[in-house]
């Protein structure tokens, strides 16, 4: 019998191609593009940002997290909350702005974790002070009722981690826009190409908007978004409500590709430029005009109040029992310091897009941490001395102003010790010598982060100056170079004719060295400027520099017109943001100025004096006491009625002129440092550098004067109150 096929089956045949048929099919079209394209090597991969987004892709899909990452990842495990609704759409969206691989549950039981944790360690210190007998019940209710209300006010700033780590993160990218365009600009008007421009912008603009252009290729790489364009939108999307220019400016660029005549497509691309620039400096000024209310605000109640504020806690701590030096430290070391830090971001987070210098690719050295700690811990032992001294040899003291047994004489150390029971109880230091060597701990920790950021940022410092004196004048050696080249002389004669014009400058010397390569090495033009070894740019690490050389060499390719071209056009493009970021400087010269003065002046010349007050008032106080302790025990011929007043002015209830000292040192070490980091932010952005190198000088000339003044009004008024103590007869 034959084969039986069912009915309305039919039978099908696959075929199998061979594996080299593939290949050799790919290969022909291959061949026939590179055929029909002008300049097949534009279009190549550059092997730079290749190796580049090659590692972008290893670092994102296997770098550790951070320590933030795995206690939110952690914290999850154990409570998974979510966040508020109102607070969930931001949270989400900062999580994504900034990188971060965590979720908004993550964040949100994060903080109920840290508030539950330190709820359990509050009450665990209750539970010992109340044991030890440090306070009474009262005193420990009270304590564990402000830990339980400072842990509920935790909750929503713990909760927002993600959004202040996204605005520093918008902060640090916004002052990277104007490159970003500009450097797009200057490639699409050589070589119309939406995608190498994004491409060659991320090159040399430098991170973290580098990484975020890379970001773009990466969502399409893995499948996220089919296209180019639909990747660009939605990064696009998160910046609509920050700053709305850089996305205009975008969209303009990808119309230029659209025009249908070439004058059209170089207009729009000089729009796109042009709507960053005046956006930004309209956003910018706008910033200035309501900068000056908040940034007055913050003076006033993070600066200047609270240290006029500190005069009188010597007299709550004589007055009012159980108020003790370290209630004051937790104050001003602890709270006042993170309000403060928190109110500045706030006004940083406002701060619209600008172009700072931190693009600038250089590799700062590692700080002397050996040496900064060992500094440090030298002046800690210092200012600590007076309990080494103390513990060493408990009887050891002298008097250093006045006669001995005189109770307006000064002493060295000056501790109240008291027996009760079995036990010591001893109080003080209350000595003038102990609060002159109390000025070491501040001095140490100023000086020593000074000497730490002084040495880490002076080599940057000094490659960055150096290139910007290079940069300052390119714009003009530019338009002399393209103006030469467009007459129709060799770009190597050129480079010399360029050199000699501007000798004896940075970019004279760049220009010498280019064409020492090409004539006497024999190198081509992109080796003669960027050779490792021997190339001209390796000593210039400016990225505007080296993106303007980078379009010479492409367009050298079109001929001498094309070269010309560009290079006015860059020279142009430099100018006007040179000139945007100058009117930028002027509409916050007045702020940065007021800014520059609290930290220079204000604040430790204030705190020097209020110092000086204090440790006078403490030691009327003090003395005071003895002398009324006097006339109670009838040593005085001074016949009134003072049984309580000796109690009133009790020099163990007063708050020590050592501890004292420490504290409002430490707050004004502290101060600084948040007000020369708000102050670079506001003037430079994300500027790490230029930051260091600020609060090298800060923490340095703050220090020194505050030191200066507090050492002149604490003696001057400590040898004024004992004279007129020492004439008052009791």
């Amino acid at each position: 019998m034959g084969r039986m096929v069912k009915k309305g089956v039919k039978k099908r045949r696959i075929m199998v191609v061979p594996k080299e048929e593939i290949e050799k099919i790919l290969n022909k079209y291959e061949t026939k593009l590179k055929k029909q394209l002008s300049n097949p090597e534009e279009y190549r991969p550059d092997p730079k940002f290749s190796k580049e987004y090659s590692k972008f892709k290893e670092v994102e899909s296997s770098k550790e997290l951070t320590t933030y990452e795995k206690l939110c990842r952690f914290s999850e495990t154990i409570f998974k909350i979510s966040p508020s609704k109102k607070d969930f759409d931001e949270i989400k969206e900062s999580i994504e702005m900034a990188h971060l691989r965590i979720t908004p549950q993550g964040a949100s039981s994060f903080a109920i974790v840290i508030v539950g944790l330190l709820v359990l360690f509050s009450l665990f210190l209750s539970g010992i002070f109340y044991t030890l007998g440090t306070y009474s019940g009262f005193g420990v209710l009270i304590f564990s009722l402000f830990i339980l209300l400072v842990s509920l006010f935790s909750i929503k700033p713990l909760t927002r981690i993600p959004i202040n780590l996204a605005t520093k993160w918008r902060l640090r990218v916004s002052n990277q826009m104007i490159l970003c365009i500009l450097y797009m600009v200057i490639y699409m008007r050589h070589t119309s190409n939406f995608e190498n421009a994004i491409k060659f912008s991320s090159e040399h603009v430098g991170n973290p908007l580098s990484l975020d252009m890379k970001k773009i290729f990466w969502d399409v790489e893995t499948g996220k978004y089919s296209t180019l364009k639909e990747s660009l939108e939605s990064y696009l999307g998160f910046w609509r409500n920050y700053n709305l220019e850089f996305v205009n400016a975008f969209h303009l660029l990808e119309s230029s590709l659209y025009e249908p005549t070439e004058s059209r497509r170089l207009e729009l691309l000089d729009k796109s430029l042009e709507v960053i620039l005046e956006g930004t400096q309209e956003r910018m000024m706008r910033y200035a005009h309501d900068l000056q209310s908040p940034i007055t605000m913050l003076h006033m109640l993070g600066v200047i109040l609270p240290i006029l504020g500190l005069v009188i806690f010597p007299l709550i701590g004589a007055f009012m029992q159980g108020v003790k030096w370290y209630h004051l430290a937790i104050a001003y070391n602890i709270f006042l310091p993170i309000i403060v830090y928190n109110a500045g971001l706030k006004i940083l987070s406002k701060r619209p897009s600008g172009n700072s210098e931190s693009d600038l690719e250089i590799v700062q050295e590692k700080g002397p941490k050996g040496i900064t700690t060992f500094l440090i811990i030298s002046f800690l032992i210092i200012g600590f001395l007076p309990f080494i001294l103390h513990f060493a040899a408990p009887n050891f003291d002298f008097t250093i102003m006045g006669q001995e047994g005189d109770p307006a004489s000064e002493k060295f150390l000056d501790f109240e010790c008291y027996q009760k029971g079995s036990e010591e109880k001893c109080y003080g230091p209350f000595g003038l010598g102990a609060i002159l060597l109390s000025f070491f701990i501040p001095l140490g920790i100023g000086i020593g982060f000074a000497f730490y950021f002084s040495k880490k940022s002076k080599k940057g410092k000094m490659i960055r100056d150096e290139t910007k004196k290079l940069e300052s004048e390119f714009s003009t050696a530019l338009f002399q170079l393209g103006t030469r080249i467009g007459d129709g002389i060799p770009s190597e004669i050129a480079f010399k004719d360029v050199s000699q014009t501007l000798q004896g400058t940075p970019t004279g010397n760049l220009f010498k060295k280019i064409h020492y390569n090409l004539s006497s090495l024999g190198m081509s033009l992109r080796q003669a400027v960027f050779d490792e070894e021997a190339g001209a740019i390796k000593d210039y690490p400016s990225p505007l520099v080296k993106s303007a050389m980078e379009v010479l060499i492409e367009s050298s390719k079109k001929g001498p017109k094309v070269v010309s071209q560009s290079l006015l056009s860059i020279s142009d493009y430099v100018n006007n943001v040179r000139r945007v970021n100058e009117r930028l400087k002027d509409l916050l010269a007045e702020i940065i100025s007021s800014m520059k003065s609290q930290i220079n002046f204000m604040a430790p010349v204030i705190a020097g004096v209020v110092v000086g007050i204090a440790s006078m008032i403490v030691g009327i106080i003090a003395k005071l006491g003895a002398m009324l302790q006097n006339v109670n025990s009838g040593n005085s011929d001074y016949s009134i009625n003072v049984v309580n007043l000796s109690d009133l002015f009790s020099k163990t209830q007063a708050i020590p002129g050592y501890f004292f000292q420490i504290v409002v040192g430490l707050y004004v070490v502290q101060v600084v440092y948040v007000l020369t980091i708000l102050a670079n932010g506001i003037e430079f952005g994300a500027d790490k550098l230029n930051e260091q190198h600020s609060l090298s000088k800060n923490l340095f000339r703050s220090s020194i004067l505050y030191l200066s003044i507090s050492l002149i009004v604490v003696i001057l008024f400590n040898f004024i109150a004992g004279a007129v103590l020492s004439t008052t007869q009791m």
